[in-house]
């Protein structure tokens, strides 16, 4: 993983506006969008929000860039997904997570 402690934090919030099944067809596609953006040392953490309405990244970067790069998410692409992105400037961590703010 690439450190990218000079760019800020964004939370990328996914929102399914389709039926389960359509983003099912779409989840491998997602999962290897993931997979890149994890090796890039873009992304810190992702899961599915409970209940299962769309999910959840943290990752680095400025909002415009991750704007651009969920752009290409194939949820987003397909239609299955909205996304909003949020930049913020984290400045407490607890200590197992201390090094996201170096």
């Amino acid at each position: 993983m690439i450190a990218r402690p000079e760019e800020p934090l964004c939370m990328i919030l996914l929102r399914y506006v389709a039926p389960l099944d359509q983003v099912d067809a779409q989840m491998a596609a997602h999962v290897a969008w993931l997979e890149l953006g994890y090796a890039e040392g873009i992304f810190i953490v992702s899961g599915r929000r409970a209940p299962r309405t769309g999910g959840v990244i943290l990752c680095r970067g400025h909002r415009p860039e991750v704007e651009a790069l969920v752009a290409s998410d194939p949820f987003v692409v397909s239609g299955v997904a909205e996304a909003e992105v949020i930049e913020f400037g984290a400045n407490m961590a607890a200590d197992r997570f201390a090094a996201l703010l170096i």
